[in-house]
């Protein structure tokens, strides 16, 4: 069974549903008794005269005449909103000087949760200000609108050569709606554009390799609150100094963190889980239940770094490549280097105790000075380390070969 609406010719009030079924001269029968009219024939809503039943279709708006000719119902301007709950009338926006000719639909319907759906939704809602040509003012690089506009229109994310999405903007994606709250801040309501969260996670952005500088990862963290998490997955921070930042509960998952200045940072909790951290400058860094499994870091330095957790949470860095690195004077009680790669490391004076140590490569290690009570090296290679003036004396048990 088909449904259409009924309207009088040239009107967009008081329309009727109704069910089709039968012929024409039924359907006119009951345009009459529900319109209150003598109904001799039906128009669509381009004006085409509809002289088969056949040709009407599921949820399509009729016009009812009298005899008398088409009407256009939106001579006015406004009646096609009347019709259509205002999603499908034309407007255009005014995106830091460049014009794009769109619908209310295609702003609303595909990301209803979005800042540009809330803006478009209902008509003056925001207050949107407009320029004298009537376009609506939106205060955004036109370079990044026009990515986002096409996503709506067709269910793509495609991204134009040039647009730097991942040294720069990528980000954004990853805290959209945090930027939603940073524009408001800075009383850009009347013109906010905005990213939403359900860009696909699949969406590739520009080949781009540029690595993040400090102040735009800074500007990132500002932008993000407390509690939500802040995705940094594969992202390349190449030689950036990043030092002194509150880097807690930061997911840099298989990132490029080589040559970086971490010294002092807060890296709480954080995931570092196949990072590459060759070179990198750790010293003083608070690392307490971080995950470093299978990360890099390689030539890197760690001194004073801080691994203890007093709720008893433990640093899990199993598996890593940790070569030539300088660790001295860190606090690793508890820590998981199961399996690691230590040869020619520094870890002076590190108080390791309950360490697990089994299988740890420690070959040409300098563990002089270092608290190994209760720590498990069963299996590991200390071939050539050096364990002078240890605070604790290596027992049987822990079965070092």
């Amino acid at each position: 069974m088909r449904r259409v609406t009924l309207f009088v010719n040239g009107s967009a009030r008081n329309g009727k549903v109704v069910a089709v079924y039968g012929t024409l001269s039924d359907l006119l029968s009951v345009a009459s008794n529900k319109l209150g009219i003598k109904a001799t024939s039906v128009y669509n809503g381009k004006g085409g005269l509809i002289d088969d039943i056949a040709l009407i279709r599921d949820d399509d708006v009729l016009f009812v005449c009298e005899g008398e000719p088409f009407i256009d119902p939106q001579t006015d301007g406004r009646a096609q909103e009347e019709l259509t709950g205002s999603h499908t009338d034309w407007l255009t926006l005014n995106v830091g000087g460049r014009y794009f000719t769109t619908t209310r639909s295609t702003l609303v319907n595909k990301e209803p949760d979005s800042m540009l759906a809330h803006m478009f939704k209902d008509k003056d809602a925001w207050g949107n200000k407009q320029d004298p040509r009537g376009a609506f003012l939106i205060d955004r690089s036109p370079e990044y609108f026009e990515p986002i506009l096409n996503y709506l229109r067709h269910g793509q994310l495609i991204v134009n050569d040039g647009i730097n999405l991942l040294g720069r903007y990528y980000l954004y994606l990853a805290v959209c709606n945090t930027w939603l709250q940073v524009l408001f801040q800075q009383g850009m309501c009347d013109s906010v554009l905005s990213l939403f969260s359900a860009i696909p996670q699949n969406s590739q952005p520009a080949e781009d390799h540029s690595p993040i500088s400090r102040k735009e990862f800074v500007r990132f963290l500002l932008a993000t609150p407390t509690k939500s998490e802040l995705r940094c997955q594969g992202l390349n921070f190449s030689g950036a100094d990043l030092s002194r930042l509150d880097l807690r509960y930061i997911n840099f998952k298989m990132a490029n963190l080589s040559r970086c200045n971490l010294a002092h940072a807060n890296l709480c909790c954080a995931n570092l889980e196949r990072a590459d951290l060759s070179g990198s400058v750790l010293d003083c860094a608070n690392l307490q239940g971080v995950k470093m499994l299978c990360s890099n870091a390689e030539g890197a330095s760690l001194k004073g770094c801080n691994f203890e957790d007093p709720s008893g949470l433990k640093a899990n860095l199993e598996g890593k490549f940790l070569p030539g690195v300088d660790m001295e004077g860190s606090q690793m009680t508890g820590i998981n280097l199961r399996v690691a790669t230590l040869k020619n490391a520094k870890l002076k004076n590190c108080n390791l105790r309950g360490a697990t140590l089994a299988g740890t490569d420690l070959e040409n290690c300098d563990l002089s000075g270092c608290d190994l009570q209760e720590a498990n090296l069963r299996g590991s290679n200390v071939k050539g380390a050096i364990f002078e003036e240890m605070l604790t004396p290596l027992h049987m048990s822990q079965s070092v070969r």
